[in-house]
C-alpha cells in the first residue's frame, strides 16, 4: 500500500510536467495563438518555425495535410497535397525515407498526426510547421492558388479558427 501511495503521489506531481510542451518553441507573432498551439499539440513530431522553413523552402519536401478544398484555395509554393482524412500515400512516391520532410496544415494539429504517420512509415527527418499555414500567412509569406499564382485567400477551416489569421491582407474563406 505504501508503494501504491508513493506511485500515485509521484504520478500526480509529475503528470503536469509531462504534459507541458517542450521549450523553446519556434516563435509566432500572436502570444494567444502560441498558447493555443501549446495546448493543442503533443509535440510528438519535431517542430520547425515558419522563418526557418522559408529559408530552406526549396531544399525540403513540403506536404500539405489539409483537405483538398483547403489546399486548392491556397498553399505554400512547392507544397504537395497529402491530405488528412483522405491521406494519399502515393504522393510520397520517390521521396527518400531520409529526406527532410516538412508537414503543415492550418495550425499544426492535423500535420502533427500525419507527421506521426510518416515516422511510422520509416521517414526519419519529419518536422511539423509550428503555426502552420496560418502563421506563414501572418508573417506575410506568400501562398499560391491551384493555378500556382499568388493569392490573398487563405482557407481558415471555419469561423472559429479564422481568429488565428490576423494578417489584414489575407482574405479568409471557409
Amino acid at each position: 500500500m505504501k508503494y501504491l501511495i508513493l506511485f500515485l503521489v509521484t504520478f500526480i506531481i509529475m503528470e503536469p510536467a509531462c504534459s507541458q510542451p517542450p521549450g523553446p518553441r519556434p516563435s509566432v507573432k500572436n502570444k494567444a495563438f502560441d498558447e493555443e498551439l501549446a495546448r493543442l499539440l503533443s509535440f510528438s513530431v519535431p517542430t520547425i518555425g515558419v522563418k526557418e522553413l522559408k529559408d530552406i523552402q526549396n531544399e525540403v519536401y513540403i506536404f500539405d495535410a489539409r483537405e483538398e478544398e483547403e489546399y486548392l484555395t491556397s498553399h505554400i509554393k512547392g507544397a504537395r497535397y497529402l491530405g488528412y482524412k483522405k491521406f494519399d500515400e502515393q504522393k510520397l512516391a520517390g521521396v527518400p525515407k531520409n529526406a527532410k520532410v516538412v508537414v503543415y496544415c492550418s495550425v499544426g494539429y492535423r500535420s502533427e498526426k500525419i507527421g506521426e504517420r510518416l515516422q511510422k512509415m520509416g521517414f526519419t527527418d519529419v518536422s511539423n510547421l509550428y503555426g502552420s499555414i496560418f502563421e506563414w500567412v501572418n508573417r506575410g509569406y506568400p501562398v499560391v492558388g491551384q493555378n500556382g499564382e499568388p493569392t490573398r485567400k487563405i482557407h481558415t477551416y471555419n469561423a472559429k479558427w479564422s481568429q488565428w489569421v490576423d494578417n489584414d491582407d489575407a482574405e479568409k474563406v471557409w
